[in-house]
C-alpha cells in the first residue's frame, strides 16, 4: 500500500490564483482524463480521502467518479444530504469530522492492499506534508505564471519529512506541453513508484471549505 498526495502547481509556486480557482492549471480535462497513466492509477487506488471543496465540486453526485471506491470526506460538518453515485462494493462516501489522521486510518482499512489516493486542495496537501502522513508526494509543475494567489509551500512549519526525489517526467498535463511532473517518496517506502497521473481531481477550484 502506498499513500499517495499530490498537485499541481505555476511555475511561480502557486495552485491557484488570487480568486482560488485553479482551473488555468487543467485548461483541457478531457485530454487528461484520456490518458492512460489516469487508468492505472485508478486500478491501483483501493480508497481516496477527499477535502471537502473537492466534494462540493461534485454537487453531491459522483456517479462516473473515476475512483469507484470508498471515500472519505475531511469535513468539520457533515452534510445531510445522501451523495448520488454510491453503490454496494464500489463507491461509498463516508464524511470524517475527527481529522486527516482518522480519515487516513479508515482509508487505510478501506483500501486494503492497494494504494490511498489523496484529493484535494492546498490545505489538505498541506496537512499531509506537515504531519507526514503520505508515502510518495507527487508534483505536477505545469509552464504558467499566476503572480499571485495561493502558495502550496507555506505554513508547513519546521518539521518536515525528509523526501527522496524518485523520478523526474517530461509529459503533457491536462493541456500544457512540456509541463515536469516530479514524484518524490518519503525513504522509509519500499513499495513501486505509483502511476503519475492523480492530481486534478478536486484541485480546479481551491476554496477549501472545511
Amino acid at each position: 500500500m502506498t499513500v499517495i498526495t499530490g498537485i499541481t502547481m505555476s511555475l511561480d509556486g502557486f495552485v491557484a490564483d488570487r480568486h482560488g480557482d485553479a482551473s488555468p492549471l487543467y485548461p483541457d480535462l478531457i485530454a487528461f482524463e484520456d490518458n492512460e497513466g489516469l487508468q492505472e492509477s485508478i486500478d491501483s487506488t483501493g480508497a481516496v480521502v477527499m477535502g471537502r471543496s473537492a466534494y462540493e465540486m461534485a454537487e453531491g453526485d459522483l456517479t462516473g467518479y473515476e475512483y469507484q471506491v470508498p471515500i472519505f470526506v475531511l469535513t468539520h460538518h457533515p452534510l445531510e444530504e445522501t451523495p448520488k453515485g454510491q453503490s454496494e462494493g464500489g463507491l461509498t462516501v463516508e464524511f470524517v469530522t475527527d481529522g486527516l489522521e482518522r480519515a487516513m486510518e479508515e482509508a487505510k482499512s478501506a483500501a486494503g492492499e492497494q494504494n490511498v489516493m489523496v484529493v484535494g486542495s492546498a490545505d489538505v496537501t498541506q496537512q499531509c506534508l506537515r504531519a507526514g502522513l503520505f508515502d510518495e508526494f507527487h508534483l505536477a509543475l505545469v509552464p504558467i505564471f499566476f503572480g499571485e494567489g495561493l502558495r502550496l509551500f507555506e505554513n508547513l512549519g519546521d518539521d518536515l519529512p525528509e523526501v527522496k526525489q524518485v523520478q523526474v517526467i517530461e509529459t503533457d498535463w491536462a493541456g500544457h506541453s512540456n509541463a515536469t511532473y516530479l514524484v518524490c517518496e518519503v525513504p522509509r517506502a519500499r513499495w513501486p513508484v505509483a502511476s503519475p497521473w492523480s492530481l486534478a481531481r478536486g484541485q480546479r477550484n481551491d476554496r477549501e471549505r472545511l
